[in-house]
């Protein structure tokens, strides 16, 4: 088993480099990444939409799409989405984006909390992903 840590170059850093976006455990036949939270940020980490679920959660899955691409993985590969919303009321919009972008016969495993706030003012979701990829053939 090896573990390594990562922020990927196609992706901006997170706030101040205080964490890594991918923990990344590499294993007989593949490996396991499990991603930090996520928040709607532009490249220059500015909030988009704030307090837009709709757009943040668009936003959030672009960011988490180029993770799973930098290591050689998509959506179809995620196990696991747990999501943080300010609101539950915002879940109706939040899940018309997810069934969007997860199409296939079942979502992965999911877990939904509602908390009464994230660190970035005007942030009204944050999601963080689970993902199983097959080993690279070298």
């Amino acid at each position: 088993m090896k573990l390594t840590l990562d922020n990927p170059d196609s992706v901006a850093a997170p706030f101040g480099d205080r964490f890594a976006h991918v923990a990344r455990v590499d294993l007989a036949g593949g490996a396991l990444l499990v991603l930090a939270g996520q928040v709607g940020v532009d490249d220059a980490g500015r909030l988009v939409a704030p307090g837009e679920v709709v757009a943040q959660s668009e936003r959030i899955f672009e960011i988490v799409a180029g993770l799973l691409a930098a290591h050689g993985a998509g959506l179809a590969d995620v196990l696991h989405i747990r999501s943080f919303l300010t609101d539950l009321d915002d879940l109706p919009g939040y899940a018309a984006v997810r069934r969007r972008l997860f199409t296939g016969a079942l979502p992965p495993a999911s877990t939904t909390v509602e908390v009464s706030r994230l660190f970035l003012p005007g942030a009204v979701i944050e999601v963080e992903v689970t993902a199983a990829v097959p080993a690279r053939p070298r």
